[in-house]
């Protein structure tokens, strides 16, 4: 039951001999497992799924699905997986049916079969009603419940999502995980997603890969990442613009100071609600004064802030990224 479906080694991409867009990454995922690579755009997750989706050969580096090589056996890994990727790939013009049909064609399975099961995945998304509607007229959450049925049309085990809920609003993203919550639980599907979303990762992965300029920095599930950068949290604003990061790093069960700004910090401690007094205490000893101080238990933001050395950062995407996302977007608006 725990045998690892996806076998990643060094893999790396490099493109026109110098933009380095994936760095020796390695990873395993195990049979049943949502894994998550989770990343800012232009990070190298969309290059990472389409090297193992067959896509993009790699430049260098090796990864299994199901036990075979994505290169040497390339035609039977596509037989084996299904993938939805991030843009919309349905025909406007044909109906929700129509084009689960189309893609049961595209991987050869005769129309008998396609036909059944087209109607089982309609019913799964809760489309049938839905069915012999053109997709113009569908909302962006039904358009990408489309997207799923098409990729479960040749019933693959290890089912590949390329930001699953970009573009969409709070409530159709619940929605969707749900949804995949459910191909895991009732199918014991393997699925391998990327996201920019801490909350979705958080959500819905059983493991996730912080991946960050093509490189892997951690792995774990998302307590074991939480819980790797301490028990606490803490944000200080002082007054005064003096750096105190020496003073308040002396005091006990501090493990980390950081200056975000002039008169602002953030402390990785133990036992924050005791401490919290401790800190007040000797900065005003100092004459120093105490604006804002709260604490809060670890979340993936700050995972991503420890180890990356900043936050999710959305100012260097690709030009390919941001047309991409535009395109998405328009779509699910409609």
């Amino acid at each position: 039951m725990n045998q690892d479906v996806i076998v990643v080694e060094n893999l790396t991409k490099i493109f026109n001999g110098s933009l380095v867009a994936v760095d020796h990454v390695s990873f395993n995922v195990k049979r049943g497992e949502i894994f998550g690579l989770l990343g800012p755009n232009g990070a190298g997750k969309t290059t990472t799924i389409n090297m193992l989706t067959t896509v993009l050969k790699p430049t260098e580096g090796r990864a299994f699905i199901m036990g075979y090589d994505v290169v040497k056996h390339a035609s039977i890994v596509r037989r084996s997986i299904g993938v939805v990727p991030q843009e919309y790939t349905a025909d406007e013009d044909l109906t929700g049916y129509e084009n689960i049909i189309l893609c049961g064609d595209l991987y050869g399975i005769p129309r008998d079969t396609s036909k059944k099961r087209a109607m089982e995945l309609l019913e799964l998304m809760e489309l049938t009603r839905f069915k012999d509607k053109k997709v113009e007229t569908y909302s962006g959450g039904m358009r990408r419940r489309l997207e799923l049925a098409c990729g479960l049309i040749n019933r693959p085990k290890v089912l590949f999502l390329d930001e699953p809920t970009l573009g969409l609003d709070v409530q159709t993203r619940s929605a969707i995980w749900n949804y995949i919550k459910k191909l895991k639980e009732e199918y014991d599907m393997t699925i391998l997603m990327t996201t920019h979303y801490m909350e979705e990762a958080d959500n819905l992965c059983d493991k996730i890969a912080i991946i960050d300029h093509g490189k892997i920095v951690i792995t774990g599930t998302p307590q074991e990442l939480k819980n790797s950068i301490g028990s606490d949290i803490m944000e200080i604003i002082i007054l005064e613009e003096d750096d105190v990061t020496n003073l308040i790093n002396r005091i006990e069960y501090v493990k980390e100071v950081k200056k975000r700004s002039d008169r602002s910090y953030i402390v990785r401690l133990e036992n924050g609600e005791i401490v919290a007094p401790l800190i007040i205490d000797n900065l005003s000893k100092k004459g120093y004064h105490v604006v804002k101080l709260s604490i809060s238990k670890p979340t993936l933001d700050e995972v991503f802030l420890t180890y990356t050395g900043r936050a999710m950062r959305d100012s260097e995407e690709a030009r390919e990224t941001i047309m991409s996302q535009r395109i998405t977007l328009r779509r699910a608006r409609r």
